[in-house]
Parts: C-alpha cells; structure tokens; sequence
C-alpha cells in the first residue's frame, strides 16, 4: 500500500457497504492529504446518509475533515430515532418501494413515491425542492449532494422495510387519513357523494366511506380491510408514541 495510512473501524451496521476484506476490525487505508474524510468514507461504498459520528483519534470531527497519516478513525451509524431539522417529516420513494409508499401512507406519513423511473437528478431535485427525505435502495441516488435528505432501505421485503423506517424516523402515525394511490388527504364522505364509483354488492353492503381530496376516490372497508387493520396495529403497538 502507498503513501501515507489511516485507520478506519467501521460500525457493524454499515459493514454490509464494505467490501469483504474491509468488513472486520481496524483496516488500514491509504490517503492523499487532500480528499476529505467523508469522501474517504464514500469510496469505500458507504452512503454519507448512513453515517452518525465521526471519531477521530478520540474527538468528534465533520466530514470535511482532512485525514492525517496516522489517525485512527472510527465509522458510526446515524444514531435512532434520527432527526431531521428545518422542515416536517415527510418522504420521497423511487420507483422501487411502491409497496412501501402505500404502507406508510396508510399509516398516515406523508408519502410521495415516483411509479415510473424518472432519473437520479430529478429525484435530488424534487427532494430538495420539497424537503422530503429520499428513501432509496440505489447508493448513487443518496451520493447526489442536491438532496434535501436521505436514507438506504435495507430490507427487499416490504415488512421490514416499514419497521426499518418507522424505527429510524419516528414518524408520526395518522392512520386512514390519507390516499394510499396518491398520498392526498381523505375525507369523509356519504354514499351519494362517492355512488358514481360503487359497484351493486358494495353499495349494498357498506354505508361508512371517506374520499381523497386531491384525486377523488373512495374508500369503504372492503374485503382487504384485515390485512391493513393488521398492519396498522402492528405498526400503532411497536412504534406509536415514539416521535
């Protein structure tokens, strides 16, 4: 190895980012005196937006530190329930997580989700135009330094995928007042005001309906209203309160 060395321990949360022959113990890393710490991080494949403190040689230090010959470095995972100052809480999903998307929504978090694959560089923007915190499973999207926020999802399966985000944000939980197609705010509404989108049993069977504000459609509890119910109370009894 050339040039001068630092020494890097990276979390046990984060060693999913490091190539094998990194993942364990203190490694030893060659720098150049002039890249900053939190590049050094990023090229070792870690995302910036999945990085609590900085420790060096003891000390707390910003990303733009300048790594020394010598130092000893230590790679912390963003510490939960993680905060996000200077706007409400509020999400941005890429085309990946629709089910995600619709699972917070029912719990009422404000959920915007792109359906079709609109690119990085409009996604950035759109998170820092709206200051939403961009989930994403796509290391290059959390790189761009446009976005207003962000955040790796870790799990492929849509269950743990919910638990992970609710246990990192905390975010308050509204259920059933919000579109899960469109993330508008629902109403209630009478059967007159939503009969034009009902079919003959559901207009026969149901009596309780709301309906989005934004796009119109309406909502009754149909024959999937168990499995939602079921996960609502499991998201209410683990993570309810903790905002």
């Amino acid at each position: 190895m050339n040039g001068p060395e630092i020494h890097v321990e990276v979390a046990p949360e984060l060693r999913l980012f490091v190539p094998n022959a990194r993942r364990h113990g203190s490694t030893p890393l060659a720098v150049d005196g002039v890249s900053t710490l939190g590049h050094v991080i990023e090229s070792l494949g870690i995302p910036l937006t999945e990085v609590g403190a900085l420790v060096v040689d003891g000390r707390p230090v910003p990303v733009s530190h300048i790594p020394a010959a010598g130092e000893s470095v230590s790679v912390r995972a963003v510490e939960r329930p993680q905060r996000v100052p200077g706007a409400p809480l509020r999400f941005l999903l890429d085309v990946h997580l629709g089910t995600l998307a619709r699972r917070l929504r029912l719990l009422g978090v404000d959920t915007a989700y792109e359906s079709t694959d609109i690119g990085d560089p409009a996604l950035a923007t759109r998170s820092a135009a709206e200051k939403r915190v961009m989930l994403s499973r796509d290391r290059g999207l959390l790189r761009r330094r446009e976005l207003w926020a962000g955040a790796y999802v870790y799990s492929t399966r849509p269950e743990d995928q919910l638990r992970d985000v609710l246990d990192r944000f905390a975010p308050e939980l509204r259920p059933w007042t919000r579109c899960t197609a469109c993330n508008g705010l629902l109403k209630e509404a009478t059967k007159d005001e939503v009969a034009h989108q009902l079919k003959g049993g559901t207009q026969r069977s149901y009596d309780v309906f709301a309906r989005c504000l934004e796009c119109g459609r309406a909502y009754w509890k149909g024959a999937h209203h168990d499995q939602l119910e079921a996960i609502v109370e499991r998201a209410l009894t683990e993570f309810s309160g903790r905002g």
